[in-house]
């Protein structure tokens, strides 16, 4: 975020884009909001994955909103607000960006790591269970992502920091732990759609079980299969999420699971290579294997509305005014090139 501060403290580049001033203006909000609650701790959650998994659905139920759901675009921005008990408790806030396509996103994973560094980021990646024949392509495109993202924005030796402390939640005597290629921040798989997985070939879950338990065991992350249709798997992603965003509850994951004929749950360092049933491998032969069972498809593309800026479900009045002014602008240029090219035409 100091890199934004920065840049929000310089005189104004008349060059700068419309999206050069959302983040400006979102970094501004950021510090209102810290000044105004007495200097709040600050957590970061990026929601990102596969197309119409849930993503929205999981963010409205965390931060208790009764919205309507609608596609996400671009890169979304809100946050949720906690009070600890206690007198003099501090506040604590959740950023929470959601990634609505992954499809060119490598410019907009970026946005969140920069804004926020790594000290208090954590990824949730919800993928569809119920297409295994795409899954791994969004899969690796989102890990791709977010390496690029770490590598452009973060300095080696907070990155090895970073590290240092995943280690420790995956936990320090794991047995498996210097065979793992550990991500610097929590990550939670969440496989979304799982009462349309139930319904899938037996052998298929077998290998999307295995995939997705090595991969997650391979970065140092959680795993979790979800339904809203199931109350307690959606209390247990809400928990999840709370604990990335508010550090409580301190152990959501009341069980592990790895049953693949029913929904898995693997708490940071639960699973080891030994029981999932495989030798030590990385994400790339991760990636191989299972597209050798199951040839995997392109990345879906998103329909675009012909102008999002009308829909209202997306106004921002700041936003949105500056748009107009810019609009505006470049009309009465448009204007003055027009008549200036008359008035030489008839010289």
């Amino acid at each position: 975020m100091s890199e934004l501060n920065s840049i929000s403290s310089m005189e104004p580049d008349t060059t700068e884009t419309i999206q050069d001033i959302a983040m400006k203006l979102v970094t501004e909000h950021m510090k209102q909001e810290s000044s105004l609650t007495g200097g709040p701790t600050e957590r970061t959650i990026f929601v990102l994955g596969s197309k119409g998994a849930g993503k929205s659905t999981l963010i409205n139920r965390f931060l208790d909103r009764d919205d309507i759901t609608r596609p996400t675009l671009a890169l979304e921005y809100s946050f949720g607000r906690r009070t600890a008990s206690g007198q003099g408790a501090q506040k604590n806030i959740c950023n929470v960006w959601e990634l609505g396509s992954l499809v060119n996103s490598n410019q907009l994973i970026e946005v969140p790591v920069r804004s926020h560094g790594l000290a208090a980021f954590a990824a949730v990646i919800v993928l569809d269970l119920s297409q295994p024949d795409r899954l791994w392509t969004d899969l690796q495109c989102i890990l791709n992502g977010l390496k690029q993202a770490i590598s452009k924005n973060c300095s080696p030796k907070e990155v090895s920091e970073m590290q240092e402390r995943m280690k420790q939640k995956v936990g320090l005597d794991h047995e498996d732990l210097n065979t793992l290629e550990i991500l610097p921040f929590p990550v939670i798989i969440v496989g979304g759609k799982y009462d349309a997985f139930q319904n899938v070939d037996s052998e298929i879950k077998k290998h999307v079980c295995r995939c997705l338990r090595s991969i997650s065991h391979a970065i140092g992350a959680a795993l979790i299969f979800y339904t809203s249709k199931n109350a307690s798997l959606s209390k247990m992603i809400r928990d999840a999420m709370n604990h990335l965003g508010f550090g409580s509850p301190s152990n959501p994951f009341k069980a592990t699971a790895l049953d693949h004929n029913g929904p898995i749950v693997v708490p940071f360092g639960g699973d080891s290579w030994e029981k999932i049933g495989v030798t030590p491998t990385n994400s790339e032969r991760i990636g191989m294997s299972y597209s050798a069972q199951i040839p995997q498809v392109g990345t879906e593309k998103v329909s675009i509305p012909d102008d999002p800026a009308k829909d209202g479900g997306f106004k921002e009045r700041v936003i949105d005014e500056l748009r107009a002014q810019k609009d505006d602008e470049l009309m009465r240029l448009l204007k003055d090139t027009e008549m200036r090219m008359k008035f030489e035409a008839v010289q």
